[in-house]
Parts: C-alpha cells; structure tokens; sequence
C-alpha cells in the first residue's frame, strides 16, 4: 500500500525537456518510474535528468524529432534496449506555430500533423508489441481543449491535431483493451510553459488568468498529477478517455461572466 504508484515501471516520455513534458517525467519518476527522456534539444533533456536524478530518481535522455517517422521507430526500440522494457508511454510532444489558413502553406500544415498526430499513430504502433510483452500498459497522450472544446485563430493545423488525437484515443483503446493496454489523454487549457511565457507578459497573463475561474494559470505539474492519476493502477479501469485541466475555464457561457466580481 506504500509503495511509490509506479514502482518498477518503465515510462518512456515525448517532449521532456522543458514544461508540461518536464513536470510529467519529474513526476512519473518521483513516484518511482524509471523514465526515458526525449526531446530535440539536448541540453534540455540533460538538465531534466540531471533534476531527477539529483531528486533520487532513475532517468535516461535521447534526442528525437518525433515528426521523423523513423525516429519514432527508433526511439522506442533505444528505450526497450536501454532500460529493458516499456510500460508507459507518454506523448506529449508537440508544436503549435501561428498561421491564418490563407497563409498556411502545405508544408506548414504537414509539419504540425506529423508532429503532433502522426508520431501519436508511429509511437503506439512501435509501443504495442513491448506493453503486449509485459501484460498490458499505459499509452498516454497529451491533448488540448483547442480543436476539441474551443478554438483560436491562426491555430487551424493544430486544432485539427489535437481533434484527431482524441479520435485516434478513442479507436486505439478499443483495439488494445484486450490486451490490458489503456489509453488516454489529458486536454490541457491555460499552462504556463517557457513557450507561453515568451509570447506573453504580466499584464497579458494576469488578464488571462482573469477568466479562468480558479483565477489562475495551470502550471506543468498540474498537467503531470492527471498523467500521473492515468498511469497508475488506480486507473487500471479507465480507457478511451481525456481528462480536461483547465481551472474551470469552460464552465462558463462566455468570458463576460466571469467579469462579475460577484463570482470570485
């Protein structure tokens, strides 16, 4: 009943140089995961492994551009290799530049799908026959609320990303559940990563922040705590499904309402 919620397990994690991928791998190796870090940026991943390590943690780092097919292929196989085995598997990488549709070239778009949903596809499709090996598994899988609850402008590739991430959920569980491997994902809203923080100031932030009703941006770690949940045996019996973290800031009916300080 002590133990650590993923003693033994052997996570293999996207995008975890650097915010929500970060929090994720510090978190599935505190509770006692051993992780491999992956990132395209390799002085990232070595600050990362070094603060797990530094925690008490076990963690290993590969860079990898997830929208290289084959390296997603091979990023699987280098973690199975490495630490032995692959339990979980968490994709959280992803990118999302601005463009209006009109100006969207071909190539924008298909950068950002392979990206962001091509390699969800190659990673599961790698993964499948390890977690099969080990009797079952998690594959997770990082989302947003935009394309699937809300939209934005100039983020139309993206959106569409995102929306077919939580197809491809969907479908994927229900062709693995027989093979004890659950999938799911988390629909992140509002988060304060290095990327967010550079593309905006206080003033923007603080106005932001102002309609969410927690009053407040969701950090990293808030992102990792749902992950975390999913991972773990407490969700052996959850499958098919997305979590959304946004602070309550789609409960409202539209952003007026949360101008009323009788509210918050």
């Amino acid at each position: 009943m002590n133990a650590p919620l993923l003693a033994g397990r052997i996570a293999l994690v996207t995008g975890a140089g650097r915010g929500i991928g970060r929090g994720i791998a510090e978190a599935f190796a505190a509770a006692g995961a051993t992780v491999m870090l992956a990132a395209r940026t390799q002085t990232d991943l070595r600050d990362c492994a070094q603060a797990i390590e530094h925690a008490g943690g076990r963690a290993a780092w590969q860079c990898a551009d997830v929208g290289d097919a084959a390296a997603c292929t091979a990023l699987v196989e280098h973690t199975v290799a490495t630490l032995g085995a692959l339990d979980i598997l968490v994709h959280n990488a992803g990118i999302f530049p601005m463009s209006p549709i009109e100006a969207m070239s071909d190539a924008d778009w298909n950068r950002v799908l392979d990206v962001n949903l091509g390699s969800a596809f190659r990673l599961t499709r790698a993964s499948i026959p390890h977690l099969r090996a080990r009797g079952g598994g998690r594959l997770l899988f990082t989302s947003s609320v935009t394309g699937n609850r809300v939209a934005a402008p100039g983020c139309a590739h993206y959106a569409a990303s995102k929306a077919g991430m939580n197809g491809f959920i969907r479908s994927a569980a229900l062709e693995l559940a027989a093979d004890r491997i659950t999938v799911n994902g988390v629909e992140p809203g509002l988060v304060l990563t290095p990327g967010a923080a550079a593309v905006t100031d206080d003033a923007i932030r603080a106005a932001m922040a102002g309609f969410v009703p927690l009053k407040r941006w969701g950090e990293p770690a808030d992102i990792a705590g749902a992950m975390l949940y999913l991972a773990s045996d407490a969700a052996a019996y959850v499958t098919g499904q997305t979590i959304v973290v946004d602070g309550g800031a789609l409960l409202p009916e539209n952003g007026a309402m949360m101008l009323d300080d009788s509210h918050g």
